[in-house]
């Protein structure tokens, strides 16, 4: 039988300020989400937790150190199994599952991705550099994953990975969107019309149809780090 030992003090008062850390980032959440970003004070936050808002800045700078890091806990979600995946022998079945896993992330983390990419006033995480490095690799592993379909004759040598990528997820975040608002008719299921959409993207980048759009000019950020989410916030 293993006796547990009671935690120093030392370790108490890390454990009670993680769970204070834990409540103010999810009061805020649910704040943000039912208010929007730009009506939500460190006050009301405050109040939610029953702190004064002096407190919270024990805890975080400013509300938008609050934002980034409930951004961060959303996108490294999205990150872990975009990343953990291996290139697998059909690299448009690669595409494929990539864009459906943004579309798992609404359904499965809707507060975050109603916040992350839904939301028009919250801070661009951008900003923060250091932090969000992680996805830079992210986009790097889609940009590869459509350079692989044109290197192997999959897509069009004309082919802007970039602008695939755009292509594939406005559709999934528009249904995401109509959604999470409750805009979607009762008789219709979001799911097939998302994979309907994916579908029907990818059959028109086979066709060459994308002539129009262009990819964004390579803007250098401080340590070569450029990172640009798919949302609003990039």
């Amino acid at each position: 039988m293993t006796v547990q030992r009671p935690l120093g003090r030392q370790a108490r008062l890390l454990e009670a300020k993680e769970i204070t850390r834990r409540a103010i980032l999810d009061a805020a959440l649910d704040l943000f989400i039912t208010n929007g970003y730009a009506h939500v004070s460190i006050r009301a936050i405050a109040a939610r937790v029953e702190y004064s808002p002096g407190a919270i800045y024990g805890y975080f700078a400013s509300k938008d150190d609050i934002f980034f890091a409930l951004a961060e806990e959303g996108l490294r979600s999205l990150g872990d199994r975009e990343l953990a995946d291996a290139p697998s022998p059909d690299p448009v079945e690669d595409v494929r599952a990539a864009a459906w896993r943004l579309y798992e992330f609404s359904k499965e983390q809707p507060q975050y991705f109603a916040l992350v990419f839904l939301d028009p006033r919250v801070p661009r995480v951008s900003r923060e550099y250091e932090r969000f490095a992680f996805i830079s690799e992210m986009k790097a592993r889609a940009l590869a994953r459509v350079d692989r379909c044109v290197a192997e004759g999959l897509f069009p040598s004309t082919t802007h990975a970039e602008v695939a990528l755009r292509l594939l997820w406005a559709p999934i975040v528009g249904i995401a969107a109509l959604r999470l608002s409750r805009r979607m008719p009762d008789e219709v299921d979001p799911d097939p019309l998302v994979r309907d959409a994916i579908e029907t993207t990818i059959a028109g980048i086979r066709a060459g149809a994308p002539r129009h759009a262009r990819p964004s000019p390579v803007v250098a950020a401080p340590d070569s780090v450029t990172p640009q989410p798919a949302a609003s916030t990039a």
